[in-house]
């Protein structure tokens, strides 16, 4: 299951006193300062979340998996995510409970 922006503004209504307008507002806010963040070259570190770092490719030399044709992948830099490891353990717990013993 994917969780949508708007189904992030229903929790927002949900779980605080803000209404529609001011939840949607909230969850705007937050990713434009999220995105704000990395487009000026700084990371983002969210405590017991994770962290988006900013990470430098360098140029490479690709093949089209088509044609076999060679070209020049140029030098970029990219937004990765590091999760916290209370979130990896979270994760690792929950697929722990959904795995179900093999029967016979």
């Amino acid at each position: 299951m994917t969780v949508t922006k708007n189904e992030l503004i229903e929790l927002v209504e949900q779980y605080t006193d803000l209404k529609r307008v001011d939840a949607t507002n909230f969850i705007e806010d937050f990713f434009s300062v999220m995105s704000k963040s990395l487009e000026v070259g700084n990371d983002v570190k969210i405590p017991g979340f994770g962290n988006f770092v900013l990470r430098k490719k360098n140029k490479r030399l690709g093949r089209n998996p088509k044609t076999g044709e060679e070209h020049v992948i140029n030098a970029r830099t990219v937004a990765t995510f590091k999760p916290s490891n209370i979130l990896k353990l979270a994760v690792r717990d929950l697929q722990q409970e959904t795995k179900k013993p093999k029967e016979k």
